[in-house]
This record gives C-alpha cells, sequence and structure tokens, in this order.
C-alpha cells in the first residue's frame, strides 16, 4: 500500500450535477510536482489520475477551449418552456 500523506491544503471539489455525492477533487501535491484529480462517489474514491504539474496549463487550455463559442457551431437549442 501507498504512504498514507494529510489532505493537501491546495485543491478543491466539484459536485457533479447529477448529485447523489458524486465529486471531483483536485489535489496538489507539489512536493512530488504533481496534481491529482480523483472521482468520488460519496465516500470512496472511484479513480485518479496523476498529472504533472507541467501538464496542466494543457488540461486548463482543454476545459477552456469549451467555454469559447465556437462561430461555426450550430446555436444550442431553446430550453424548454415551463409547463403551466
Amino acid at each position: 500500500m501507498g504512504e498514507v500523506r494529510p489532505i493537501p491544503t491546495l485543491g478543491g471539489v466539484f459536485r457533479d450535477l447529477r448529485g447523489r455525492g458524486r465529486t471531483l477533487r483536485v489535489s496538489w501535491h507539489a512536493e512530488d510536482g504533481l496534481v491529482v484529480l480523483s472521482l468520488w462517489d460519496g465516500p470512496r474514491c472511484t479513480g485518479s489520475v496523476r498529472l504533472a504539474a507541467q501538464d496542466v496549463p494543457d488540461l486548463l487550455d482543454a476545459l477552456a477551449s469549451g467555454l469559447v463559442p465556437d462561430a461555426d457551431a450550430p446555436a444550442p437549442p431553446a430550453p424548454p418552456e415551463p409547463s403551466q
């Protein structure tokens, strides 16, 4: 089993839109030069990825590219009207 370390002070928790305790946790491990992205289902970690710190800017670029609207993409559908 790996070395047990305290939870890092740098990072964050992001809740899944589907709810039910699903989260993405981000934890920086500066002493190892990496960030860990882990998927949680309530109190249980179901998977993780260790990403080298130098690769984080590429991850941020990949995430940010989805925030910029593509001029050639069709407009998203309008939200449904509330039922009365």
